[in-house]
């Protein structure tokens, strides 16, 4: 039960619905529970949604897949299920199992990073960090950890207002949860 009710399309503020219509029109994407309870505040909506670029940097420099896992990676780590559910969907219908992933080590020591900075409220063992300061650059590496930051931003937001995960998702639960 969310502890925060999505704003329903009838209630609707004229800025919200604008900021709706542009989102959905730039990102060919939905609105979803989250994106409507973030509707309860235009300022909160924008902040939020600075996800999508930032996830579209992240893609331009590891690629559409990589980027996927580091989010899930984040998300997971964060315990989120609205967001892990999310990119658990993204995972399968790219043809993979979250739960039978093959890996590089490269893509391993980003997903361990990620997972490590949601984990350790940002506290990132050099033993984390290292393997990929050796492959990024510093433009790249504040990139990550800024999308990284957003991405636990988001499972907090999601966490704290008990935001239902949207129905287009079940299928994509993990089997273990409701």
């Amino acid at each position: 039960m969310p502890r925060i009710k999505p704003l329903s399309e009838k209630d609707y503020p004229s800025e919200i619905k604008i900021a709706f219509i542009q989102h959905t029109t730039v990102y060919n994407s939905r609105i979803t529970n989250m994106k409507a309870t973030l509707g309860h505040s235009g300022t909160a909506f924008k902040a939020y949604m600075q996800w999508y670029p930032l996830f579209e940097e992240v893609k331009a420099i590891t690629g559409l897949r990589l980027a996927t896992l580091f989010a899930w990676s984040i998300s997971e780590a964060a315990d989120c299920p609205l967001c892990s559910t999310y990119f658990r969907k993204m995972i399968i219908e790219a043809g993979e199992s979250p739960e039978a992933l093959v890996v590089s080590d490269e893509e391993q020591a980003l997903l361990t990073f990620g997972a490590a900075i949601a984990r350790n409220r940002g506290f990132v063992e050099d033993a984390e960090f290292v393997p990929v300061r050796k492959r990024y650059t510093d433009s790249e590496i504040v990139l990550l950890t800024a999308f990284a930051g957003i991405m636990i931003a988001t499972n907090i937001f999601n966490n704290v207002n008990g935001t239902e995960i949207d129905t287009y998702l079940n299928p994509f639960k993990p089997e273990n949860t409701i």
